[in-house]
């Protein structure tokens, strides 16, 4: 008897390496999926939206965890070195390709390294045989082309570093941290992706190529190809590109994760300056290796229903006076194929992290011990079931980046990748008979296992430390608990606002497909109908008066603004709104803007009633509760030391303040700002905005005009007489700090070799010169392409560098080009000298075709993605009535950048990228100052 050779895998068969041949589900019918000769999958889905674009993701199913000891970072490594030069691309050219088929760097352009996988990303701008032979070319250069030249590799070294600083943060230290407490000994723990920094500065190029010829094999790696294609003909060039790939050696076997250690009760303390309190209670048990299938998926939600009534009780606790807590959470999950985690945490204030530990323990041994009720149970099937039908009605116009992360994450996780029809249809079955005592059983079981392992994170440990956090839990635990008191149901009090009011102005911009409304109370409303994701409509509500026309002093509250929402109406608090309106499908977000106030929501085109209606009943019956404006005083005041810890988190905090002069309105509050607020403060700020401003509505998406001038009739047309908008005051006036010879210096609290730099200069608003305002863009587009090209990719100096233009859309004469970085302290300096020489290049230099094509087409591919969005007419429509150039900018957008010319870019650098122009920050470390 002969040995027997393993047979070709024929796509037809779709083998056995997709999961749906190995389960009872179903996989969605309207993609392609199929396995090459060599192993290679590969999945195809055409959809439309957006339209003459697609979305390419590569991934290797190999991450960090498939590392040896003396590799580690090196998984990450090699996505860097994916664009540093194959076979058949020269060194740094893909970037420059992709840029030149439209595609940016970053947002259209990118990778990522995880435990598990490595994937690569293009998100395709156009569709033409050419674009989409280019992508394809690029992946399968990935794939066994990479040259891997140890010069490169060693530039490339700094740039890692770079990045490795930069997510150096406490809250990263803090995770590792948990991890390592929860999957203690397993291969998980000593596998971080980003790796060791010894093996990133000292590693050989071999043990790279070691780890390239291992792991990247068609037999490990899917392709995955969503949007406007025709799938026959991708298909065969696919088979054309890949199935020449062979691999270099023997399948790798699966890295060995490890085991579950045994674990009773477990306390531990993460005390690190910077973090934030918090407290979790955890339990572990083994990951469940099972196949996808329908018994496994009714298993996950009748468990992900129990936890998600717990949720919804600590929401509950949480929004009280009294409330222990800042916030809290509780849910399940895989944790990295290691374990199965179910976890209750809390955020707290420092010094009640105690209380919140007893808090959310007795919440859960209270469903431990009563379960969840019957009614509890119906309320979250039916948001749920209002979720999957939302999907469902809108799985036509899905966003095709989207679809294709969603495909490869169904890859990550091995499971049958099902439609959102056969969603909905498999919950259908599954909760017509799920019992309450089915739920119950889930819930106990999943706090069994390892555990009950309590942890406790904070800035400092506290005085006992562990022993403090064991005596406290045991405190807690001998207290009995009692089933939880049955709740009242709530009835949506908001379906009349009284008597419409008639509309007064009709326009139709036909160019646009707009229709213009004023209704005789003097609210406004602007109506775009559009296909372009079925079933869905935004609205925005703008209530001009925003930070420029708010007093300067005393320091205005604005920091406050969540509590407006978190606040409720006058007749409803937060979650009773959201318990009264149970199936429905809305949203709620509040803003402060330069010039106007704004409430957003997004919901179905059934909802779009019930949404307005929530929106006017904010607008009309606001109110601000104590306890909500105690909780959001407290999460500023307990997040204020982590701004201080790295070098990025300062620029995030004071950058706003710092470019408008340190004017109070864009600042940052201070320790002493935030603890001397009070509620009255809040209320005397945003009070009159919100109740009496002039009102201005935008609905954008799949709805009738005649439909969403009655409903905004019955709702805001309802409310009493409003203002017309007024001429703006002198609090308006802001302006960009002064030039400075000398940096100004602030100071970070973290590590000695990280520091940021921001250069800016003024320009001026937008629509005092529109055309400058493209002119700008492309200009600092092109700076910042040449400063990555030196001080990133020659130098390897910073990961993160990035230059653009704001100009304000609402400030008069307000506008400015920035860059921003991160780098160590010892290359200021010589950033400022690359940063002088480039932008000298610019003013004296004309700038070539190819490079004034690569900032322009990635400019004009997004606006093209973004038209096919609602939410792009949304946010160009906005206060489009009172303020027709907005309308004019729209028809001129994709023109603009069309018309810019080398000419302009060097009349611009001449203009504004002088020496003596420029304002400049660092952030250095404490120690380095």
């Amino acid at each position: 008897m002969g040995i027997g050779l393993p047979m070709p895998v024929r796509a037809e068969n779709v083998a056995t390496s997709w999961p749906q041949a190995q389960s009872d589900l179903t996989a969605d019918s309207d993609v392609q999926f199929g396995v090459l000769a060599n192993g290679m999958r590969f999945a195809i889905k055409r959809n439309t939206t957006p339209t003459n674009q697609a979305a390419i993701r590569f991934r290797i199913g190999s991450g960090s965890l498939d590392e040896k000891d003396n590799q580690q970072g090196l998984a990450h490594f090699l996505e860097h070195m994916a664009f540093k030069g194959s076979t058949n691309v020269g060194e740094d050219e893909m970037v420059r390709m992709l840029q030149r088929k439209g595609l940016a760097f970053g947002p259209d352009t990118n990778a990522h390294t995880s435990y598990s996988e490595t994937v690569y990303s293009l998100d395709l701008p156009q569709v033409d045989a050419d674009t989409i032979s280019t992508g394809l070319k690029l992946m399968r250069e990935t794939a066994s082309e990479l040259k891997l030249n140890a010069a490169a590799f060693d530039r490339e070294r700094g740039v890692i570093l770079s990045e490795e600083r930069l997510r150096d943060t406490p809250q990263y230290r803090t995770g590792v941290s948990v991890l390592n407490s929860l999957l203690e000994g397993q291969r998980v723990t000593m596998r971080s992706p980003i790796g060791k920094t010894e093996i990133i500065r000292n590693a050989p190029v071999d043990l790279l190529r070691e780890y390239y010829t291992a792991n990247y094999r068609p037999d490990n790696a899917t392709l995955i190809v969503v949007g406007d294609v025709d799938p026959a003909a991708l298909e065969a060039e696919i088979r054309e590109r890949f199935s020449d790939w062979k691999a270099s050696g023997p399948e790798q076997p699966a890295p060995d994760l490890g085991t579950l250690k045994s674990k009773g009760e477990t306390v531990n303390v993460v005390a690190l300056p910077g973090n934030m309190t918090r407290v979790q209670i955890a339990w572990t048990r083994p990951f469940d290796t099972t196949k996808d299938s329908v018994a496994k998926r009714r298993d996950d939600l009748i468990e992900d229903l129990g936890f998600l009534v717990l949720q919804r009780r600590l929401s509950v606790m949480a929004s009280r006076a009294d409330a222990p807590f800042i916030s809290a959470n509780a849910g399940t999950q895989g944790l990295l194929k290691s374990a199965r985690l179910a976890v209750v945490s809390a955020s707290s204030e420092p010094d009640k992290w105690q209380a919140a530990l007893s808090a959310i323990d007795q919440e859960q041994r209270r469903i431990q011990e009563f379960g969840v009720t019957e009614a509890e149970l119906q309320r979250e099937i039916v948001e749920f079931r209002s979720a999957l039908q939302a999907d469902a009605a809108g799985a036509a116009t899905r966003n095709s980046t989207a679809l294709a992360n969603m495909l490869a994450g169904s890859v990550d996780a091995d499971q049958v990748f099902t439609s959102p029809k056969d969603d909905l249809s498999l919950f259908e079955t599954i909760t017509s008979d799920v019992t309450v005592d089915e739920v119950n059983a889930a819930l106990r079981a999943a706090f069994t296992g390892n555990g009950p392992q309590v942890l406790l994170q904070a800035a400092k440990s506290p005085e006992g430390g562990e022993e403090a956090v064991r005596s406290a839990y045991s405190t807690t635990r001998a207290i009995s608990v009692s089933a939880l008191a049955g709740a009242e149901d709530v009835v949506w009090p908001y379906t009349s606002f009284g008597e419409s009011s008639a509309v007064v102005e009709r326009e139709a911009v036909e160019d646009l497909g707009l229709t213009m409304v004023r209704f005789a109370n003097g609210v406004r409303l602007t109506v775009k109908p559009t296909k372009l994701r079925a079933n869905e409509v935004l609205v925005r509500e703008h209530i001009s008066g925003g930070r420029s026309q708010i007093a300067r002093d005393p320091f205005p509250p604005l920091w406050a603004s969540p509590a407006v929402i978190l606040s409720g109406t006058e007749d409803l608090d937060f979650e009773n709104i959201q318990k009264a309106l149970t199936g429905k499908i809305f949203g709620i977000d509040f803003s402060v803007g330069d010039s106007a106030v704004r409430f957003d929501g997004r919901t179905r085109t059934e909802d779009l009633e019930t949404q307005l209606q929530l929106m006017a009943a904010y607008t009309s019956r606001p109110t601000y509760r104590p306890e909500v404006f105690k909780r959001v005083q407290q999460a500023y005041l307990s997040s204020l030391d982590q701004y201080d810890a790295t070098a990025g988190s300062v620029v995030r905090r004071d950058f706003a303040g710092l470019v408008h002069s340190n004017d109070p309105r864009w600042a940052f509050p201070s320790r002493e700002q935030l603890s001397s607020a009070t509620l009255g403060d809040v209320e005397a700020l945003f009070k009159p905005l919100v109740s009496k401003g002039p009102i201005e509505i935008t609905i954008v998406g799949d709805v009738t005009v005649d439909d969403a001038i009655r409903l905004t009739a019955g709702t805001f047309g309802a409310l009493p007489q409003r203002a017309e908008i007024s001429p703006q005051s002198d609090q308006t006036v802001v302006k960009f700090p002064d030039s400075n010879d000398k940096p100004l210096i602030s100071t970070h609290t973290g590590r000695d070799d990280t520091a940021a730099i921001s250069v800016g200069v003024p320009i001026g608003d937008l629509f005092s010169d529109v055309p400058r305002s493209f002119i700008a863009d492309i200009s600092t587009q092109i700076l910042q392409n040449r400063l990555i090209d030196q001080f990133r990719i020659a130098e390897g100096a910073t990961y993160g560098l990035q230059a653009s233009a704001e100009l304000s859309r609402d400030l008069p004469g307000f506008g400015f080009g920035y860059i921003s970085l991160e780098t160590t302290p010892e290359k200021v300096e010589s950033f400022y000298t690359l940063l002088d020489k480039v932008a000298a290049d610019l003013r004296t230099n004309p700038v070539s075709d190819d490079e004034m094509a690569r900032a322009r087409e990635p400019a004009v591919e997004t606006l093209k993605h973004q038209k096919q969005t609602n939410d792009f007419w949304a946010f160009y429509l906005q206060q489009a009535q009172t303020d027709p150039r907005r309308l004019e900018l729209i028809r001129y957008t994709m023109e603009g950048y069309g018309k810019v010319t080398a000419d302009q870019v060097r009349e611009f650098a001449q203009k504004y990228f002088q020496t003596e122009h420029l304002w400049k920050w660092e952030v250095l470390p404490a120690g380095v100052r």
